[in-house]
């Protein structure tokens, strides 16, 4: 067919030409034999597709041409038929306002930021429209306890350096939540926090002192009688009374600050087991932590008279030996220890949950916990260690074997989401903070993704419609990200500045890391070490150290500290509040921290839900 018509113009052409020529016309000659007729040809076809702003090959818009021969005749052209593909791009701006500069606005960094603008106008358009109370059916409170800004960062380029990138750009999973702002981690009593008052302050809404759990700043910590008459309700017992379904998860011990604060009141955050209360106290009443999570539905309906609550339906974490007997005979069969319980009552807490919950699972290690059948399990109470559970890179070290954050997060949704009315959850990631305290930052930022992967889960889990999820920290540490080194540096590398390829000295002519401590235990070269906590085992080496030849990047190296500490301490910085779903809009400036607790209750309507159940 293309042939065809190409012979036709190419005839008129000459028709038009001959006659241009003068001179006489020659005599008509003999008329010749017709022509045969040729086969179909093969049709051409060009299509065009407009592509949007940002395309690799048209930053600014434009069209792309695609060429080719219908050769299964279908008049389409397939992507395997297009053989020349072209571009018609949109120009840059060449022309502007008196307030704009040529160069920004065609440039890829300044495109971007206008798209991100867009996308958070929208956010904020279409969360304010949207903004009933109680929307929120379900509420995760994610904490990662210890994680500052500076962990945020940090962690978000060891990330990103791990995908290949130079790691500045990436972002963690809760970096892409549409809202965030700042909270205030002061106690009452101090300027630089512990968690205790801050998980306090968090689920309850009242900011109180250093070391005190569940009770207000009218505690004189340490002191049993005082706690009496002053205690809090949680966000996760205001769940309970509302009829949903409600759940821990730690990485830590389940009895230790952060968890316990959501379900027991104590005037003193180290009264894990009978064994840590003063006989005084004993005296006077106060029970121990783990006791109180045992008898968490007894205790709460104690406090409230006529509600009828199931108790929590998903613990998940360590510290069994607070639930144990000072006895070996109770020792679990991946006890680290040749007496692994610490209580001095004789008392088997887990055997006493068990006879409360017999439909219930008691959990210990990784097979019982793949074993696990979400759908027909009311209750989950797992005590995956002894002590605090592995830190993410050691996990694998593990006696009996323990689930990750992730998958515990993922296994307590499928639980947790089996009440129609919703449910609450808290989930800490505990090890971030000791892995600080150990001066081993390549611990802490990997518990730091870790954690990250678990939110992104949670959140693909859930639904924004009716699913509020809060990420923020209960306090900072005192790490540092410094030096001048140039993009993509390993952040747990050596300082090389820009343009350099030789780690950079400092004043007294050796290296030094970009990640640092300002006080701590100091400098250890622990090698492949995975277990964070080995530093302890070391002497206290703060101060500056030769580094040359160490590769500071593997899982074993502690950063160089300036004071010499036992154990280095938290900050008093602000940490970030990160939030996506109902009522997430709420989350921005800078905030005390007890006002988490207020958008929470705001969301899923908590007060006055457990208010109606009471009447």
């Amino acid at each position: 067919m293309k042939l065809f018509k190409l012979s036709l113009i190419a005839l008129t052409v000459m028709g038009l030409s001959a006659c241009e020529l003068d001179g006489d016309d020659g005599e008509r000659g003999a008329t010749g034999p017709a022509g045969s007729s040729g086969s179909d040809g093969v049709s051409s076809i060009t299509t065009q597709t407009d592509i949007a702003k940002g395309n690799e090959n048209c930053p600014h818009g434009g069209v792309r041409f695609d060429s080719g021969q219908d050769e299964n005749a279908n008049g389409l052209l397939d992507d395997n038929e297009i053989t020349e593909t072209s571009y018609v791009c949109e120009p840059g701006r060449t022309s502007i306002s008196a307030s704009e500069v040529l160069n920004n606005v065609n440039n890829s960094w300044y495109v971007d930021a206008q798209r991100v603008t867009q996308q958070n106008k929208e956010a904020w358009l279409q969360a304010t429209v949207d903004n009933a109370r109680g929307k929120a059916k379900n509420v995760i409170l994610f904490v990662g306890d210890g994680m500052g800004i500076s962990t945020v960062t940090a962690a978000r380029i060891l990330e990103g350096q791990r995908k290949g990138q130079t790691g500045e750009e990436n972002q963690l999973s809760f970096d892409r939540f549409p809202f965030s702002g700042l909270s205030k981690t002061y106690n009452v009593d101090a300027q630089t926090p512990d968690s205790a008052g801050t998980m306090t302050a968090m689920v309850s809404g009242v900011k109180t002192d250093v070391g005190v759990i569940g009770v207000d700043e009218r505690v004189a910590p340490g002191n049993c009688t005082t706690a009496q008459g002053n205690e809090l309700v949680t966000a996760l017992e205001l769940a309970e009374l509302a009829g949903k379904a409600t759940g821990i998860i730690s990485t830590a011990r389940i009895t230790h600050a952060t968890p316990a604060a959501t379900y027991a009141k104590s005037a003193d955050r180290n009264w894990e087991d009978i064994s840590d209360i003063p006989q005084a106290a004993i005296d006077e009443g106060c029970k121990d932590i783990a006791d109180q999570l045992i008898h968490f539905e007894e205790n709460l309906e104690s406090r409230f008279a006529g509600v009828n609550v199931d108790g929590l339906e998903v613990v998940m974490g360590g510290g069994r030996r607070h639930f144990l007997p000072r006895d070996a005979a109770f020792n679990s069969v991946d006890a680290a220890s040749s007496i692994e319980g610490d209580r001095t009552d004789n008392r088997d807490l887990t055997a006493e949950w068990q006879a409360k919950y017999p439909t219930g699972s008691y959990l210990f290690d990784q097979a019982g916990f793949d074993g696990l059948a979400t759908e027909a399990t009311d209750k989950v109470f797992a005590l995956f260690n002894e002590s605090h559970m592995q830190y993410e890179a050691d996990r694998v070290n593990d006696i009996a074997g323990e689930p990750s954050l992730t998958e515990m997060t993922e296994k307590a949704i499928a639980v947790l989401d089996n009440n129609s009315n919703g449910f609450f959850l808290t989930v800490e990631s505990g090890r971030i903070d000791h892995a600080h305290h150990a001066g081993n930052a390549a611990g802490a930022l990997n518990d730091t993704i870790e954690f990250a992967q678990a939110i992104a889960r949670a959140d693909e889990l859930t639904d924004d419609e009716d699913t509020l999820i809060i990420v923020t920290a209960d306090h900072g540490h005192v790490f540092t990200i410094a030096g001048y080194p140039k993009r993509g540096n390993p952040i747990l590398g050596k300082v090389v500045t820009v343009g350099a390829d030789a780690p950079a000295e400092a004043a007294d002519g050796l290296p030094y890391t970009t990640l640092g401590y300002t006080n701590g235990r100091g400098f250890m070269d622990l090698g492949e070490q995975t277990n964070s906590d080995a530093s302890y085992a070391m002497p206290i080496a703060a101060g500056r150290h030769d580094i040359s030849e160490i590769d500071t990047t593997q899982m074993g190296y502690h950063q160089e500290a300036l004071i010499p500490l036992s154990s280095e301490t938290h900050s008093g910085e602000d940490v970030g509040i990160y939030a996506k779903g109902p009522g997430a809009f709420m989350v921005n400036g800078t905030n005390e921290q007890s006002v988490i607790f207020h958008i929470m209750d705001y969301a899923g309507d908590l007060v006055n839900q457990a208010e109606t159940n009471l009447n």
